[in-house]
């Protein structure tokens, strides 16, 4: 009995799969322990030892963004003491001039350069010194550091004197990351950061595991990757760096294996949950990224493009000092949470402003499981809304304004600053929140269908159940000319392969489990950057297209050169049948009052979502409140019931 589990901000997710049937769950978080949340949900559903249990979680990403990871000690080459401090030239706000550098994670005196030296081709020009190795290992035992990082200057061409390193100090009982294990390609600040990244949480996920590994002694545990792959928990030391994405990665799986089920090939996933909203788009396939950036510390590995912003139902509004309505990043969490939780919450949320508005019902929330107080989020947004001249419907409609106009320009980045348009896509809605503000998005982007699953609240979770195990490998090569070709690169690429299947073997997989998928980055010669393209006899065609189709334009006739070669192994997929609805009727359990944008009050006509036949139709306004989560469908769009009981929203 698989059980698959997504910790978020404010909520966690649960999904079992018992005898083919699903059944799911949900709790509040518990940010300062996210295991007890865990062991509370596998409790509520009697499943507190599960077979194998598949885990997307935020340890790590909390972990770094409030800067309590490990104490690391960074060992790179002598002379580079300060690569990752110097970073690039770029400047995300060029007008900015009080932008400030995010806070370091790391001291100058956590950093000790080796005198080493090994040349851009491999070639050993300055060896290491066995006597300074004995030197910074008394230091490593004297300064009690948790983890170490490895990165020394041109590794990914001759791994040597990392190996070398780690063997030396093998012994102290410190986990250590090496550079030519983690991100073994040229660029030295991206392949430093991203080592040093995943030192610093190892350690803390490492806790964590333990923690889940005691109250689960019989489950064989899962973690998601943001590339949307499953790793064992035993590769967390080498891997950690790779769950920074893990929940919002198992939403997108959990979003493109449901819509090729249902013939769409062209979405834009929507998960607005209580935290925070991440979008991405699936053109034929996820839209991957090697160049992804947290708080300055760029992540050289195989991710989904994913952008995530601080919007979500616990998103926090305020005045600014010039007196301008801001909504987010801040969030309530689960703790306070919004006020109309009853816990405490002195601020007003998106969720007070939806209540407000009659837009969320207090008694339907989560199914009855949670009553919301309706009296407490309107005296909290009257507190506010005086202060300023506004009225309470004022407010509320304001927060929900500003909050739709930052995750629209949130699908924008990952739509029309790419050259493509969102009309062309379908809007895959899901997360606790994402129904309540769909087709208020979808108007603004001139979006003509939206998606909404049946189990859109717990998706991620989903997700978490559809995936399967993969592993990347990479590595950097050079090569131009005539060398760009298939018969020159397979036998490299067959080579990689070899050494990610005797890598994988540690984990219990045989060869014959796997596929494997290969890609390679090419650029045009002379281009600072490159394209990664799947790999095959066609390949150099696939480079040209992309090309074009990213910027614009291509040049066929021009010199190509390849920078780096790309393996993925992963499981078979695994077969899903989504359940089918036979019965029900369309019929009206109240209605509710609502507020529109224009400030006109309409009455609604509410629906239990589970209680929808298949091949219904209805015309908004409308709510339809389900288990996790609730749909408020404009009036200008219709809504139509598929044999899963999914909703398709469509324009009138």
């Amino acid at each position: 009995m698989p059980v698959a589990v997504d910790t978020g901000g404010t909520f966690t997710d649960f999904v079992v799969l018992e005898k083919g049937n699903l059944r799911t769950h949900k709790v509040s978080s518990t940010p300062l322990d996210p295991a007890k949340a865990i062991i509370q949900g596998l409790e509520d559903l009697a499943c507190a030892q599960p077979e194998v249990f598949f885990h997307g979680t935020t340890v790590g990403t909390n972990a770094f963004l409030t800067r309590k990871g490990a104490k690391v000690l960074l060992i790179t080459t002598a002379g580079f003491e300060d690569v990752i401090f110097i970073g690039r030239q770029n400047r995300p706000r060029l007008f900015d001039f009080m932008v400030t550098k995010p806070r370091p994670a790391l001291s100058r005196r956590q950093v000790v350069g080796v005198p080493e030296r090994i040349s851009a081709t491999g070639e050993v020009l300055n060896p290491l010194n066995r006597e300074e190795l004995e030197v910074l290992k008394q230091s490593i035992t004297a300064k009690n550091y948790e983890s170490i990082a490895v990165c020394l200057l041109h590794s990914y061409a001759n791994p040597l004197h990392e190996r070398k390193i780690k063997e030396f100090l093998g012994d102290l009982g410190v986990p250590i990351s090496l550079s030519s294990e983690i991100s073994p390609e040229f660029r030295e600040f991206e392949r430093t950061s991203t080592t040093f990244l995943n030192a610093y949480l190892a350690p803390v996920l490492a806790r964590y595991v333990k923690r889940l590994r005691k109250a689960l002694p019989r489950t064989r545990l899962f973690l998601m990757q943001s590339s949307g792959g499953l790793m064992p928990a035993e590769a967390i030391y080498r891997r950690a760096v790779a769950t920074l994405l893990s929940g919002p990665a198992a939403g997108v799986n959990g979003a493109w294996t449901l819509a090729r089920l249902l013939g769409l090939s062209r979405i834009i996933t929507f998960d607005m949950g209580g935290t925070s909203t991440d979008v991405s788009l699936c053109n034929g396939g996820f839209t991957y990224t090697q160049n992804y950036e947290i708080e300055g510390y760029p992540v050289r590995l195989k991710m989904i493009d994913i952008h995530t912003i601080g919007a979500g139902g616990g998103s926090i509004a305020a005045f600014d000092k010039g007196g301008a309505l801001k909504v987010g990043p801040a969030s309530a969490g689960a703790d306070p949470g919004p006020a109309c939780y009853g816990l405490g919450g002195r601020w007003p949320t998106v969720t007070d402003a939806n209540l407000v508005l009659g837009r969320l019902l207090p008694h339907r929330f989560l199914a009855g499981r949670i009553t919301l107080h309706q009296e407490k989020a309107f005296k909290v947004l009257a507190e506010h809304a005086s202060k300023r001249g506004f009225t309470v419907e004022e407010l509320a409609l304001g927060i929900i304004e500003i909050v739709n106009i930052n995750m629209e320009q949130a699908i924008k980045k990952v739509s029309v600053e790419r050259g493509l348009d969102p009309q062309d896509f379908t809007l895959f809605c899901f997360g606790g929140a994402g129904g309540l503000h769909a087709t208020a998005l979808a108007s603004r982007l001139r979006i003509r269908q939206i998606l909404v699953p049946r189990f859109s609240g717990v998706l991620s979770a989903l997700g978490l159940l559809l995936a399967q195990p993969a592993f990347d490998f990479s590595r950097s090569v050079f090569f131009e000319g005539d060398r760009v070709s298939f018969e020159y690169l397979s036998p490299l690429i067959e080579e990689l392969a070899e050494q990610g299947l005797q890598e994988v073997a540690k984990y219990g997989y045989r060869r014959e489990e796997l596929r494997a998928e290969a890609e390679v980055d090419l650029r045009y010669k002379g281009q600072s950057h490159e394209l990664t393209v799947p790999f095959g006899f066609d390949f150099r065609e696939k480079f040209h297209e992309a090309h074009h189709r990213l910027y614009g334009y291509s040049l066929p006739v021009n010199p190509l050169e390849v920078v780096g070669i790309r393996i993925r192994l992963s499981g078979t997929p695994s077969f899903f049948k989504l359940p089918e609805k036979t019965d029900g009727q369309l019929r009206p359990v109240e209605k509710s009052q609502v507020i529109l944008a224009e400030k006109d009050k309409v009455l609604t006509p509410v629906y239990l979502w589970e209680d929808l036949p298949p091949e219904a139709e209805f015309p908004g306004p409308a709510l339809v409140v389900g288990p996790y989560s609730t749909v408020w469908v404009e009036p200008d769009w219709q809504v139509t019931t598929d044999r899963h009981l999914n909703l398709w929203l469509r324009r009138g």
